[in-house]
């Protein structure tokens, strides 16, 4: 029960943030451009989340999603990390806990 509610938590998750990123939206952009990323970069990342929310999705893909979502994470976290942006580790958080929680009951 709890392995799938982390997965589809996942697949929600990385398929939302993958929407607003590749939305680009005014907030989102001002993030992407404060942290020194070109201005395509938000939906470049909204492209590979929601490919992670659908390889997730799939038994025969999932531990491709988990690892290109563990990626995806881990660059964020640098990301913020390295330019003190705290405010964006706690939804970080809950995705490094449900990764880690997924993979290691599948």
């Amino acid at each position: 029960m709890v392995h799938a509610l982390s997965i589809w938590l996942l697949i929600a998750g990385f398929f939302g943030a993958g929407l607003i990123n590749a939305i680009g939206t005014s907030g989102t952009q001002s993030d992407f451009a404060r942290w020194g990323y070109p201005r395509w970069w938000s939906i470049f990342t909204g492209g590979l989340e929601i490919m992670s929310a659908v390889l997730i999705a799939f038994p025969v893909s999932r531990v491709v999603g988990l690892a290109l979502g563990a990626v995806i994470i881990a660059a964020a976290v640098l990301t913020v990390l390295r330019h003190r942006d705290f405010s964006h580790l706690v939804p970080l958080s809950v995705f490094v806990a449900l990764i880690a929680l997924a993979g290691t009951s599948s």
